[in-house]
């Protein structure tokens, strides 16, 4: 009974030894590479797999997901022999699990020393202004150097970054002098400039202010000359209204003594104004015509009154 026991035991641990040497979970996003008998066998792809206990053997575990490789820090002498400490990121992908286990015997050493070597050759053939502006093309030649050499490993290179570009001191010193030169002289054109622009403001508002004046006083003196000429021809129309009653008044019966009266009155006037302007004593050229007028006058001054008595009389019967 206790041999039989033991054989039981025996055989329950011989099957769970095979069952965990012969049953494999392989996890996703990963790939298993199968040996049998020290001879690459199959590859295993997520999932539960059965193999051959003792005769099959995992041999390589490779992750098939995106992995970032951190290169280390290096010293680059530029084309103008500036020396340049450079490190970067590398982003890459095992593709053929199979390659990746037998084509290198470590991929990832290898894609390190080839990242570097490659840096430092492109960092080589630059000048130290051109590795700052030129970043994306030092990326963009080191994975197409990779990605040619990395086929062969199984592995697929995505980009490269690099992280960081410390020059020396002296240098890193020389290019702040130069950025803070190059800030100073762009503030004094951008003051140059609005200096410039402001005299051009000025000059085109004094030349504005001078058309607008030159058009007000235009306005002006086309407006007081036809206020003028409206006061000359309202003055004129006056005289001419005037003028024609003085002729309608003369039609009428007494208008031509009236007429003579009023010059004779306006004669007489003018020559006593003009006796009192001075010491000089003005006489007529010619006093007969001067009595020849005061006598018309008073003629029709008496003719006027005569007419006024006969008009208020009433006559005798």
């Amino acid at each position: 009974m206790f041999e039989l026991g033991s054989l039981a035991i025996f055989i329950l641990i011989a099957a769970v030894v095979l069952i965990a040497q012969g049953v494999k979970i392989v996890p996703q996003q990963h790939a298993w590479v199968v040996e049998r008998l020290g001879k690459y066998h199959a590859t295993l792809s997520p999932g539960l797999t059965i193999i051959v206990p003792f005769i099959d053997r995992v041999a390589y575990k490779h992750i098939l997901k995106e992995i970032p490789l951190d290169v280390p820090s290096q010293i680059c002498i530029t084309r103008d022999n500036t020396q340049l400490q450079v490190d970067g990121v590398l982003y890459f992908q095992v593709t053929d699990p199979m390659k990746a286990s037998y084509g290198s015997s470590n991929f990832v050493l290898a894609i390190t020393q080839l990242a570097q070597t490659t840096l430092r050759s492109i960092i080589g053939r630059l000048e130290l202004d051109k590795t700052f502006e030129e970043r994306e093309y030092i990326n963009h030649s080191i994975v197409n150097a990779l990605d040619e050499a990395a086929s062969n490993w199984g592995v697929k290179v995505l980009r490269y970054e690099i992280k960081d570009l410390t020059p020396p001191k002296e240098i890193l010193h020389a290019m702040q002098q130069q950025i803070t030169a190059e800030r100073e002289k762009r503030a004094l054109i951008a003051a140059s400039e609005g200096r410039k622009q402001e005299q051009i403001n000025i000059a085109t508002g004094e030349r504005e202010a001078a058309i607008q004046r030159s058009e007000g006083d235009r306005q002006a003196q086309i407006n007081q000359a036809q206020g003028e000429a409206a006061a000359i021809l309202a003055v004129a129309e006056a005289n001419a209204e005037a003028i024609r009653k003085i002729a309608a008044s003369v039609q009428l019966a007494g208008g031509t003594e009236a007429v003579n009266l009023k010059v004779a009155e306006q004669y007489v006037d003018a020559f006593a104004k003009l006796a009192k302007t001075g010491n000089t004593l003005i006489v007529p050229g010619n006093l007969g015509d001067m009595g020849s007028m005061i006598a018309s006058a008073l003629q029709i001054v008496k003719g006027s009154g005569n007419a006024s008595v006969l008009g208020g009389r009433t006559p005798n019967t």
